[in-house]
């Protein structure tokens, strides 16, 4: 047996003396408790609002649910068609020199892009995700409740939501 796999299975439950680094991180550990504010109280319990049961472990098998991948597919198309718009934006930019002409042939171009793809991932998160996420609803609001603070809807992607991130504004395109 190799001798020190030996001396690790002989030293098990053996005390050890203190090294100078856990001696450090000891003092230091008994300064911070010296000026902490919950010294001497009892810290509150940490509740939660779930049980572990046999279904979400059964599902946590099968990996990301429905809801997850198509949350994951929306953030992912929503970056792919910022980085092509931003592409467009500075290329036009460069090929108008006039602010008026920029301005119009963006708007253009805005309202004509394409957001089909996405928007029905859009669509189909605002109808299924409560029910696929098993969202509880508020009794007093009558309405499901907030995902991280904010609704769980999202709005469609359209040309309103293009100039608001890319401005017809030729000199913003070109910084």
């Amino acid at each position: 047996m190799d001798p020190k796999t030996l001396q690790e299975i002989m030293g098990q439950g053996a005390t050890r003396p203190e090294t100078p680094r856990e001696r450090r991180e000891r003092e230091a550990l008994e300064a911070d408790l010296e000026t902490s504010p919950v010294r001497g109280r009892p810290l509150p319990q940490r509740l939660r609002n779930f049980r572990p049961d046999a279904d979400s472990a059964v599902r946590a098998l099968d990996g990301p649910t429905i809801w997850m991948r198509r949350l994951r597919a929306i953030e992912d198309a929503v970056d792919q068609h910022e980085r092509r718009l931003r592409e467009a934006w500075r290329e036009l930019a460069e090929q108008l020199v006039e602010a008026g002409e920029f301005a119009d042939a963006w708007c253009e171009l805005a309202g004509s892009w394409n957001f089909t793809a996405v928007n029905e991932l859009i669509e189909g998160h605002n109808r299924n995700f409560p029910a696929e996420a098993q969202l509880p609803m508020d009794p007093r609001t009558r309405n499901f409740v907030r995902v991280n603070g904010r609704p769980y809807v999202r709005d469609p992607l359209d040309e309103a939501w293009i100039l608001e991130r890319f401005p017809p504004a030729r000199e913003a395109a070109l910084r």
